[in-house]
Parts: C-alpha cells; structure tokens; sequence
C-alpha cells in the first residue's frame, strides 16, 4: 500500500494566493510542481487570501485545519507590516496561530516577513523580530524572508512592486524548497 501524500497547507496571504498570476504560476501550485519533481508528491491545498493580516489569518484559523493538514507553511504578516500594525498584535496573532497548530500536532513552516523601510528604524526593528522570537519560541523551520531574492527586483515582480510575478514566483519556490522539505520531515515525527 502506497503511503499517503502529506497534506499541506500555504496559509497565508496574497503572496500565498497567488494575487496577480494564473493559478498555474502562484506559490502553493508551483511548490506542490517543484516537491513532486523532486519525488515528494503532496496534496497541496492554496489558503490564501489577498488582503488577510494576522488578525484574519487568526479568524479563520478553524477553517484551515478542517483540511486536517500535516504541515502548514504560515505566510502571514505582509499586510500588518504596509498598514503599520503594533507589532505586539501581529506576534500575539501569530503566537495564536502557532500555539494552536502545536496543540494539533501540526508541522509548521514559519516564513518571516519585513516591514517596509518606510516605516523607519524602531517599526522595522519590532516588526522584524516578531518571526525570529516565534520561530524560536515554536522550534519550527524558519524561513526568514519569504520575498528574500525577490523584493524590490523589478525584473521579479509585478508593476506594484510589491506581488512577485511569475518569475518571483519561481525565485521564491527555489529558496525555500529546502525549507519545506525539512518541514515535511518533520511530519513524520509529529
């Protein structure tokens, strides 16, 4: 009998759902390719919501985990950090999140976000360590930046500057394979 596929979560935001590209060329449909090419097929399940913060992801947390994942990569934070959210919310929100993913015996895959140099020193400073800590906090696998390679590179990303295109799109799948995979090991022992 064939072992069945891990099912995962991309749970997140418009990074996540693909805002902008064909559902062909967003993140979970392009990592679920990439996993399988590499021979680690998964049933890949695109949670994502354009505009979500935190506080939404929060909200609609039940609903995920009616899938019954056995890993969910967490992509949230983007959107508190361009409306220059308290950075104490978005670690209690995520926080939430995490602690409630444990609870369920649920791999996680923390993606760290950056807050927009706009928002000065001090902002960026505690927004940008709300991932690290939780990461930390959680001992889950942490990708750093989930736009690293990609953010404020024209060439990857959509006329917004702001949604990777489909080229960014494959930047990011790249970089953080080996951080899913690591995840996915991990289900095994959860």
């Amino acid at each position: 009998m064939a072992a069945k596929e891990p099912v995962v979560v991309a749970f997140g935001d418009s990074l996540t759902a693909g805002y902008g590209v064909a559902d062909a060329d967003a993140f979970p449909t392009r990592l679920a390719a990439a996993l399988a090419a590499r021979g680690t097929p998964v049933r890949m399940i695109n949670a994502g919501v354009s505009g979500d913060t935190s506080a939404g992801g929060l909200a609609r947390l039940d609903w995920m985990l009616a899938d019954r994942p056995d890993l969910v990569i967490v992509e949230l934070g983007a959107n508190d950090g361009l409306r220059a959210l308290d950075p104490a919310k978005t670690f209690d929100n995520l926080d939430a999140i995490l602690a409630r993913l444990k609870a369920e015996g649920v791999a996680v895959l923390l993606t760290g976000m950056q807050a927009p140099p706009n928002l000065g020193a001090e902002y960026g400073a505690a927004f940008n360590s709300v991932f690290t800590r939780l990461a930390a906090r959680y001992d889950v696998v942490f990708y750093p930046f989930f736009l690293d390679g990609v953010a404020a590179v024209p060439a990857l990303n959509q006329a917004d500057g702001i949604h990777p295109n489909a080229a960014g799109v494959d930047q990011i799948v790249d970089r953080i394979l080996p951080y899913v995979v690591e995840a996915l090991e991990r289900t095994a022992s959860q």
